[in-house]
């Protein structure tokens, strides 16, 4: 006897419309991005790069992935972004992999909020522990803005070490 995806949710989560919050996302974009040279040492030099990125929508809304290219000046490579939302809990977890390295990196977790959507988790820094946090400012759904920081004092403080600004692909 087989079985609808529906009959193995709990009933009531099953009512749960998807979010909207990464709506503006699908699609195919442009991207500036700014780089610390140096993370987590009071570096001041930043390198600017460009890059592109083609997003789309997973499961209904609950889930969205992206792909990028990150043309770096000493080397491209491609990344994606893997997010899912948690029904039960109302707040996304997000995944970054690459081609550099195997695996998924740690997950970052938050929510939206008048569109900004703050994401935090732990993660580990040339062997030191870290706190990391995403920052999306999606005040303008065409020219959404990303940025991760670090904290090296458990959320103390913050060095943003990572721009990116998107201009939807025409």
């Amino acid at each position: 006897m087989s079985q609808t995806l529906a009959s193995y949710l709990d009933p009531a989560l099953a009512t749960i419309e998807p979010p909207h919050d990464f709506a503006f996302w699908t699609g195919d974009w442009e991207v500036a991005h700014r780089q610390l040279k140096r993370r987590l040492v009071g570096s001041t030099e930043w390198v600017s790069f460009a890059g592109s990125c083609t997003a789309r929508q997973l499961l209904g809304g609950f889930a969205n992935m992206d792909e990028n290219e990150i043309r770096k000046p000493d080397g491209t490579y491609i990344g994606m972004t893997v997010r899912q939302f948690d029904r039960a809990t109302g707040l996304w977890s997000i995944y970054w992999l690459d081609s550099r390295h195997p695996g998924v990196e740690p997950p970052v977790v938050g929510s939206f909020a008048g569109g900004i959507g703050t994401f935090y988790g732990d993660d580990v820094f040339e062997g030191r522990k870290i706190r990391v946090r995403f920052r999306w400012t999606v005040t303008d759904p065409a020219a959404p803005h990303w940025e991760q920081a670090f904290s090296a004092d458990g959320g103390e403080s913050w060095e943003t070490n990572w721009v990116m600004a998107f201009r939807r692909r025409r």
